[in-house]
Protein backbone atom coordinates (compact mmCIF):
# COMPACT_ATOMS: atom_id res chain seq x y z
CA UNK A 1 0.00 0.00 0.00
CA UNK A 2 1.33 3.52 -0.75
CA UNK A 3 0.59 5.17 1.82
CA UNK A 4 -0.41 9.30 1.28
CA UNK A 5 -1.66 12.43 3.89
CA UNK A 6 -4.82 11.66 2.87
CA UNK A 7 -5.13 8.21 3.59
CA UNK A 8 -7.26 8.17 6.82
CA UNK A 9 -5.12 6.16 9.74
CA UNK A 10 -7.80 3.86 9.64
CA UNK A 11 -7.22 2.19 6.51
CA UNK A 12 -3.43 1.75 6.82
CA UNK A 13 -3.72 0.04 9.95
CA UNK A 14 -6.79 -2.04 8.56
CA UNK A 15 -3.91 -3.04 5.19
CA UNK A 16 -1.42 -3.70 7.74
CA UNK A 17 -2.63 -4.10 11.24
CA UNK A 18 1.33 -3.85 12.71
CA UNK A 19 1.42 -0.39 11.52
CA UNK A 20 -0.66 0.14 14.43
CA UNK A 21 2.36 -0.25 16.93
CA UNK A 22 3.81 3.17 14.85
CA UNK A 23 0.23 5.31 14.86
CA UNK A 24 0.59 4.55 19.09
CA UNK A 25 4.06 5.41 19.31
CA UNK A 26 3.02 8.80 18.34
CA UNK A 27 -0.40 8.56 20.33
CA UNK A 28 -2.32 8.61 17.19
CA UNK A 29 -6.02 7.13 18.05
CA UNK A 30 -6.13 4.58 15.03
CA UNK A 31 -9.45 2.80 16.64
CA UNK A 32 -12.18 4.84 17.59
CA UNK A 33 -10.92 8.45 15.90
CA UNK A 34 -9.21 6.17 13.00
CA UNK A 35 -11.67 7.62 10.74
CA UNK A 36 -9.58 11.15 10.09
CA UNK A 37 -6.86 11.39 7.41
CA UNK A 38 -3.20 11.02 8.16
CA UNK A 39 -2.46 14.39 7.40
CA UNK A 40 -4.78 15.80 9.91
CA UNK A 41 -3.55 13.42 12.71
CA UNK A 42 -0.51 14.69 12.27
CA UNK A 43 -1.25 18.29 12.56
CA UNK A 44 -3.47 17.35 15.58
CA UNK A 45 0.04 15.66 17.32
CA UNK A 46 2.49 17.58 15.87
CA UNK A 47 4.00 14.94 14.16
CA UNK A 48 5.76 15.38 10.51
CA UNK A 49 4.37 13.29 8.14
CA UNK A 50 7.80 12.52 6.60
CA UNK A 51 8.69 10.35 9.88
CA UNK A 52 5.92 8.90 10.13
CA UNK A 53 5.73 7.84 6.38
CA UNK A 54 9.61 6.62 6.77
CA UNK A 55 8.18 4.38 10.24
CA UNK A 56 5.73 2.83 8.22
CA UNK A 57 7.48 1.52 4.78
CA UNK A 58 10.14 -0.01 7.88
CA UNK A 59 7.55 -2.34 8.62
CA UNK A 60 6.28 -2.97 4.85
CA UNK A 61 10.26 -3.60 4.07
CA UNK A 62 11.07 -5.35 6.90
CA UNK A 63 12.63 -8.85 5.88
CA UNK A 64 14.23 -11.38 7.65
CA UNK A 65 17.61 -12.44 7.31
CA UNK A 66 18.94 -15.66 8.45
CA UNK A 67 22.45 -15.32 10.19
CA UNK A 68 24.55 -18.06 11.42
CA UNK A 69 24.37 -17.51 14.70
CA UNK A 70 26.62 -20.62 15.42
CA UNK A 71 29.75 -19.10 14.20
CA UNK A 72 29.70 -15.75 16.59
CA UNK A 73 32.17 -15.02 19.31
CA UNK A 74 29.70 -14.81 22.60
CA UNK A 75 30.60 -11.38 23.39
CA UNK A 76 29.23 -10.62 19.96
CA UNK A 77 26.22 -12.96 20.24
CA UNK A 78 25.96 -11.00 24.08
CA UNK A 79 25.59 -7.20 22.08
CA UNK A 80 23.08 -8.74 19.54
CA UNK A 81 20.88 -10.42 21.96
CA UNK A 82 20.68 -7.02 24.49
CA UNK A 83 20.37 -4.98 21.52
CA UNK A 84 18.08 -6.80 19.39
CA UNK A 85 15.99 -9.14 21.93
CA UNK A 86 16.25 -6.88 24.98
CA UNK A 87 15.40 -3.50 23.47
CA UNK A 88 12.40 -5.18 21.56
CA UNK A 89 11.18 -6.73 24.80
CA UNK A 90 11.36 -3.23 26.78
CA UNK A 91 9.77 -1.20 23.82
CA UNK A 92 7.26 -3.93 22.95
CA UNK A 93 5.68 -4.57 26.56
CA UNK A 94 5.41 -0.92 27.38
CA UNK A 95 3.20 -0.71 23.93
CA UNK A 96 1.75 -4.50 25.00
CA UNK A 97 0.58 -3.00 28.71
CA UNK A 98 -1.29 -0.17 27.35
CA UNK A 99 -3.23 -2.54 24.48
CA UNK A 100 -4.06 -5.41 27.10
CA UNK A 101 -5.69 -3.03 29.71
CA UNK A 102 -7.39 -1.38 26.74
CA UNK A 103 -9.03 -4.25 25.63
CA UNK A 104 -9.62 -5.56 28.95
CA UNK A 105 -11.21 -3.00 30.10
CA UNK A 106 -13.25 -2.59 27.15
CA UNK A 107 -14.15 -5.72 25.89
CA UNK A 108 -13.98 -7.61 28.97
CA UNK A 109 -17.15 -8.21 29.78
CA UNK A 110 -18.06 -10.03 26.49
CA UNK A 111 -15.10 -11.58 25.82
CA UNK A 112 -13.95 -12.72 28.86
CA UNK A 113 -10.57 -14.75 27.98
CA UNK A 114 -8.88 -11.12 27.44
CA UNK A 115 -9.39 -10.11 30.88
CA UNK A 116 -7.06 -13.06 31.93
CA UNK A 117 -4.66 -12.09 29.09
CA UNK A 118 -4.15 -8.88 30.88
CA UNK A 119 -3.12 -10.51 34.28
CA UNK A 120 -1.07 -12.73 32.12
CA UNK A 121 1.06 -10.41 30.17
CA UNK A 122 1.03 -8.12 33.24
CA UNK A 123 2.92 -11.17 34.90
CA UNK A 124 5.33 -11.65 31.95
CA UNK A 125 6.29 -8.58 31.82
CA UNK A 126 7.27 -8.17 35.56
CA UNK A 127 9.42 -11.10 35.15
CA UNK A 128 10.93 -10.55 31.86
CA UNK A 129 12.10 -7.14 33.08
CA UNK A 130 13.89 -8.60 36.17
CA UNK A 131 14.82 -11.72 34.13
CA UNK A 132 17.16 -9.45 31.80
CA UNK A 133 18.19 -7.37 34.45
CA UNK A 134 19.92 -10.45 36.06
CA UNK A 135 21.44 -11.33 32.88
CA UNK A 136 22.55 -7.86 32.21
CA UNK A 137 24.11 -7.00 35.28
CA UNK A 138 25.32 -10.81 36.23
CA UNK A 139 25.33 -13.15 33.94
CA UNK A 140 26.57 -11.60 30.29
CA UNK A 141 29.20 -9.71 31.73
CA UNK A 142 30.90 -12.91 33.39
CA UNK A 143 30.66 -14.40 29.97
CA UNK A 144 32.10 -11.31 28.47
CA UNK A 145 35.13 -12.01 30.99
CA UNK A 146 35.97 -15.79 30.10
CA UNK A 147 35.55 -14.13 26.15
CA UNK A 148 38.48 -11.80 26.95
CA UNK A 149 40.18 -14.27 29.48
CA UNK A 150 40.82 -16.57 26.30
CA UNK A 151 41.62 -14.17 24.10
CA UNK A 152 44.57 -12.88 26.18
CA UNK A 153 45.33 -15.59 28.46
CA UNK A 154 44.28 -14.97 31.67
CA UNK A 155 42.77 -16.90 33.53
CA UNK A 156 39.53 -15.71 35.39
CA UNK A 157 38.68 -15.91 39.27
CA UNK A 158 35.73 -17.49 40.02
CA UNK A 159 32.59 -15.99 40.63
CA UNK A 160 30.59 -15.47 43.43
CA UNK A 161 27.78 -17.14 42.45
CA UNK A 162 30.63 -20.47 42.47
CA UNK A 163 30.05 -21.50 38.62
CA UNK A 164 28.25 -20.38 35.33
CA UNK A 165 25.94 -23.29 35.69
CA UNK A 166 23.82 -21.74 38.65
CA UNK A 167 22.57 -18.51 37.05
CA UNK A 168 22.28 -20.36 33.62
CA UNK A 169 20.25 -22.74 35.60
CA UNK A 170 17.97 -20.39 36.93
CA UNK A 171 18.06 -18.46 33.60
CA UNK A 172 16.61 -21.33 31.82
CA UNK A 173 13.91 -22.39 34.45
CA UNK A 174 12.83 -18.07 34.11
CA UNK A 175 12.84 -19.25 29.89
CA UNK A 176 10.64 -21.86 30.36
CA UNK A 177 8.14 -20.25 32.76
CA UNK A 178 7.35 -17.40 30.29
CA UNK A 179 7.03 -19.99 27.82
CA UNK A 180 4.42 -21.15 29.43
CA UNK A 181 2.63 -18.16 30.32
CA UNK A 182 2.86 -17.21 26.52
CA UNK A 183 1.58 -20.94 25.17
CA UNK A 184 -1.65 -19.94 27.69
CA UNK A 185 -1.86 -16.67 26.53
CA UNK A 186 -1.87 -18.33 22.56
CA UNK A 187 -4.41 -20.68 24.06
CA UNK A 188 -7.29 -18.40 25.19
CA UNK A 189 -6.63 -15.93 22.32
CA UNK A 190 -7.41 -18.97 19.85
CA UNK A 191 -3.76 -18.92 18.48
CA UNK A 192 -4.06 -14.44 18.79
CA UNK A 193 -7.08 -14.42 16.02
CA UNK A 194 -9.32 -11.70 17.28
CA UNK A 195 -13.20 -11.92 16.82
CA UNK A 196 -14.81 -10.95 14.07
CA UNK A 197 -16.34 -7.68 15.08
CA UNK A 198 -12.69 -6.69 16.79
CA UNK A 199 -11.94 -3.18 16.79
CA UNK A 200 -8.45 -2.06 15.43
CA UNK A 201 -6.95 -2.36 19.16
CA UNK A 202 -8.22 -5.57 19.62
CA UNK A 203 -6.37 -6.30 16.65
CA UNK A 204 -3.19 -4.66 16.95
CA UNK A 205 -3.00 -6.51 20.57
CA UNK A 206 -3.22 -10.17 19.23
CA UNK A 207 -1.08 -9.23 16.27
CA UNK A 208 1.42 -7.62 18.69
CA UNK A 209 1.14 -10.56 20.89
CA UNK A 210 1.66 -13.59 17.97
CA UNK A 211 4.97 -10.85 17.00
CA UNK A 212 5.95 -11.05 20.37
CA UNK A 213 6.11 -14.62 21.23
CA UNK A 214 8.01 -15.27 18.11
CA UNK A 215 10.85 -12.80 18.95
CA UNK A 216 10.99 -14.47 22.42
CA UNK A 217 11.42 -18.08 20.88
CA UNK A 218 14.18 -16.64 18.53
CA UNK A 219 15.61 -14.98 21.83
CA UNK A 220 15.50 -18.08 24.13
CA UNK A 221 16.96 -19.92 21.63
CA UNK A 222 20.04 -18.37 21.28
CA UNK A 223 20.66 -18.16 24.79
CA UNK A 224 19.36 -21.92 26.14
CA UNK A 225 21.03 -23.65 22.32
CA UNK A 226 23.70 -21.26 21.46
CA UNK A 227 24.71 -18.87 24.12
CA UNK A 228 24.66 -21.11 27.53
CA UNK A 229 26.35 -24.03 26.20
CA UNK A 230 29.52 -22.28 25.01
CA UNK A 231 29.80 -20.57 27.97
CA UNK A 232 29.87 -23.63 30.19
CA UNK A 233 32.46 -25.04 28.20
CA UNK A 234 34.54 -21.90 28.01
CA UNK A 235 34.76 -22.11 31.43
CA UNK A 236 35.58 -25.39 31.28
CA UNK A 237 38.20 -24.54 29.53
CA UNK A 238 39.63 -21.88 31.76
CA UNK A 239 39.53 -23.88 34.73
CA UNK A 240 41.91 -26.24 32.99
Amino acid sequence: MNITENNTVAEVVTNNIKSADVFKKYGIDFCCGGGISIKKACEKHGVSFTSLEQELAKINNNTSKAYNYDHWKLDFLIAHIENVHHTYVEESTQILLQYVAKVAKVHGHHYTEVVKINELFNDIAKELASHMKKEELILFPFIKKLVKGEKEGVKVAVPHFGSVNNPIKMMEEEHENAGDIMKEIKQLSNNYTPPKDACNTFKALYAKLDEFEQDLHQHIHLENNILFPKAILLEQKNNQ
